[in-house]
């Protein structure tokens, strides 16, 4: 009986947390989606006199949301620790960054582990199923310019040349330095039988913890986006000289996200809490745009190439606990990414702040006109 008892405290206590969690979030995104989106509404004569501060300003208020985001889990227990290339060192430079994709829960993990890359955040463009846009988010991202790809072979080459017209559109107006990419085109657990009887049929690797990648998307935004050409040659993604601007993408980032025990993280599980903490692995691998082939066969092998090395590091990780070291490194390096609790306490207060703040706005404007 003491047994049951304790078990069924448990369950109560778990119950009422969910509870508390989710009724804390709804009202989160209801004071801080409806003042980011009136913040904009605001802030319109500042876009035609400075369009670069507008922007800027938006950016800053984007990484805002995403640290909310990031804080439902980081309060949670839910952390993340980085391996492989430290991608500090280019949070300045243009740069495509190409993740597998397991569960909704990836893009939480990327919106929290981002948090502390200087501005990326405010600067990034990403790459989301069209059904993101019908979320509670989607009005953010609508606005911020992210591009919603609809999947399937009937829709494919019309969404290629939309995604052409978005980049030339909104990259370089607002002022984008990274863009985040699924190139698997859906969810591992959906994709992962027919991917495999692809590859049986075509010769191609056999993977189990990704999918064969597909190279639509991932070729458009090179080809739109890279370095213009110098005597045959893609320029250098190396560091510039002093004083001269980058232009066009400079780095591929290869990121692999890694889950215990092959146990994917969902967003219901990011929101509700019902799991015990638990640690996110994340491996980089960094590559100048130099030394990506911009040919359409070679592109293709060279990225399915990341994504048998992707197979090869989750095989690792889920055999060992650890990604494998660095060529030239004894042992993997780990790194804990940290996120500031007096910053999110903050940004939180300011979105609740805001909040009230329109409330009395409108309330106020509303009784004056009846």
């Amino acid at each position: 009986m003491a047994i049951t008892m304790d078990r069924t405290g448990k369950i109560v206590f778990l119950l009422l947390r969910m509870l508390l969690r989710f009724t804390f979030m709804v009202v989160n995104n209801m004071v801080a989606i409806p003042s980011y989106v009136l913040y904009l509404i605001a802030l319109q004569p500042v876009r035609f006199i400075d369009r670069k501060l507008f922007w800027h300003i938006e950016g800053v208020m984007f990484k805002w949301l995403l640290a909310m985001v990031a804080s439902w889990g980081w309060i949670a227990g839910y952390t993340v620790v980085e391996w492989g290339d430290n991608i500090h060192a280019i949070t300045e430079d243009e740069a495509v960054m190409l993740v597998n994709h397991q569960a909704t829960g990836d893009v939480c993990t990327l919106m929290m582990c981002l948090q502390d890359k200087g501005m990326v955040v405010r600067q990034m463009m990403w790459l989301m199923d069209h059904i993101f846009k019908y979320t509670n988010f989607g009005v953010v991202s609508l606005v911020h310019g992210d591009f919603f790809i609809r999947q399937g072979k009937a829709y494919r080459d019309q969404q290629l040349v939309l995604l052409k017209d978005h980049l030339e559109k909104y990259y370089r107006s607002r002022d984008r330095k990274w863009i985040i990419l699924f190139p698997e085109g859906g969810f591992l657990r959906k994709r992962r039988e027919t991917s495999q009887t692809y590859a049986k049929k075509n010769n191609l690797p056999f993977l189990t913890h990704v999918t064969l990648p597909r190279l639509g998307a991932t070729q458009v935004i090179l080809n739109t986006l890279v370095p213009q050409q110098e005597n045959g040659t893609v320029s250098s993604g190396d560091k510039v000289s002093v004083g001269r601007k980058p232009k066009g993408l400079q780095w591929v980032i290869d990121a692999t996200i890694a889950y215990p025990d092959a146990d994917p993280m969902d967003i219901q599980t990011w929101i509700l809490g019902y799991k015990q903490p638990l640690v996110t692995h994340v491996y980089y691998r960094l590559y100048p745009i130099k030394d990506v082939p911009m040919e359409t066969e070679a592109l293709t092998d060279w990225l399915y190439q990341r994504f048998v090395e992707k197979e090869q590091l989750l095989s690792h990780f889920y055999k060992t606990g650890s990604f494998p070291p660095l060529e030239g490194q004894k042992q993997a390096v780990s790194r804990a990414m940290t996120l500031n609790n007096s910053w999110l306490f903050l940004v939180q207060s300011l979105a609740f702040l805001s909040g009230y703040m329109w409330y009395s706005v409108l309330r106020s404007f509303y009784q004056c006109l009846f």
